[in-house]
């Protein structure tokens, strides 16, 4: 059910497959789980850091779902790795522009006001 064929060749071993698909679902779960956490600091703080932050693990999310996506053979292995290759250059440079653009931890500006809190 889980070995998915790939050109001919089986790339996922059957006996690790229930493995795989058990990491891969609880990284799916803990990723939502974190994402919602942030979208609801997000909607309190309404900062532009917090917005960054939720749209980085809303891409943790995608990444996550479509690795499941691919172990379960709903996904082709090129469109895998155009994802999360994807994401992985979505979140390095969204984290470095944190970085750069980042202040004092109290000096947070707000999107709604533009002012610091």
């Amino acid at each position: 059910m889980f070995a998915v064929n790939f050109w001919g060749s089986e790339w996922l071993d059957p006996q690790l497959a229930p493995l795989l698909v058990l990491i891969i679902v609880l990284a799916v779960v803990g990723t939502v789980i974190l994402f919602g956490i942030s979208l609801i600091a997000y909607l309190r703080r309404q900062t532009v850091r917090y917005l960054l932050i939720t749209f980085v693990l809303g891409i943790l999310v995608a990444r996550s779902v479509v690795g499941l996506g691919t172990v379960l053979g709903l996904v082709p292995m090129t469109v895998h790795h155009l994802v999360e290759h994807g994401a992985d250059v979505l979140i390095s440079t969204t984290l470095l522009y944190m970085i750069y653009r980042g202040g004092s931890p109290t000096a947070t500006r707000s999107i709604e006001t533009n002012r610091y809190q």
